[in-house]
């Protein structure tokens, strides 16, 4: 179940990251596109609450901190799109499921094994050739930005994965953790619209309700799927695998956006595959 279960928050992701890269391009408000993301989240998760008594402390505290890494990680990402080429910011993006293997290994003790690690390596492969490939602005002060935003979001993002897989291992209650993220979300959507973007024009306009409302419900998939998968699985399993998304991103992408299929990215997608049935084995 864990393997089927990573696969649909994998789906979901790339559509999602088409999404934010549409977003991302022009000069729309970040702020009021996370909190309408936000409102759907919370809106949809609340129909599944059982409020549980018996672990409240618990839940609350990692609801937070969770909500936290993702919101700030989202939003960094979605800022760095709007400085740099979007295939740059995915890939660093990805780097995160590195950084969740190694932690699911020396901070919750999972079981280090040779097709763990192998998968591991062959996800670092496929993001490593598609970095390689990536157009880059060295010589824009912005476009370094961006690459620096993303890789805090990167960071992020690991912190949200293993905050999530130590929640659950505790007791925590899946549902109202979830419920509390998406209302981290819209109050930091809020917080950053109204600090950050105070100065921008019209911030609800047709665009951000239309994109807020589509990312919301992939997000809602991303973020469910995920967490079932993680009650089934080890972290250094499931996190890596959900994360080779930007496979099918690519896909995607060449079929919607007329993007090119270089040597590079092959090789790339090649070794993301490999990845794949080396934690598909695992599992």
């Amino acid at each position: 179940m864990a393997l089927i279960f990573a696969l649909s928050c994998c789906f979901c992701t790339a559509i999602n990251d088409l999404v934010f890269r549409l977003y991302a391009r022009k000069s729309r408000s970040r702020g009021a596109y996370v909190l309408i993301i936000g409102v759907v989240w919370t809106v949809l998760f609340l129909t599944f609450l059982k409020l549980n008594f018996e672990t409240w402390k618990i839940t609350l505290f990692w609801g937070i901190v969770s909500g936290l890494f993702s919101v700030v990680a989202n939003i960094l990402l979605i800022e760095g799109m709007s400085h740099n080429d979007a295939g740059i910011c995915a890939t660093i993006y990805r780097l995160n499921l590195i950084l969740v293997a190694l932690g699911a290994f020396m901070l919750l003790g999972e079981t280090v094994t040779f097709i763990k690690i192998l998968g591991i390596l062959f996800a670092f492969s496929a993001i490593f050739m598609f970095f390689l490939d990536a157009p880059r602005d060295g010589h824009n002060s912005k476009a370094k930005l961006g690459l620096i935003l993303v890789g805090i979001a990167a960071l992020l993002r690991a912190g949200m994965g293993l905050s999530y897989k130590y929640a659950f291992t505790e007791g925590a209650d899946r549902n109202s953790v979830l419920v509390l993220n998406g209302i981290l979300w819209i109050v930091g959507g809020a917080v950053y619209l109204i600090y950050r973007e105070k100065h921008l024009g019209e911030k609800f306009g047709q665009k951000s309700w239309r994109y807020g409302m589509i990312s919301g419900l992939l997000v809602c998939g991303i973020i469910y799927f995920m967490a079932l998968a993680l009650q089934h699985g080890d972290a250094a399993v499931v996190l890596p695998l959900a994360q080779m998304s930007f496979i099918a991103t690519f896909g995607l992408g060449i079929l919607f956006l007329k993007e090119k299929l270089s040597r590079k990215k092959a090789i790339g997608i090649i070794a993301g595959v490999l990845c794949i049935l080396c934690m598909s084995i695992a599992i």
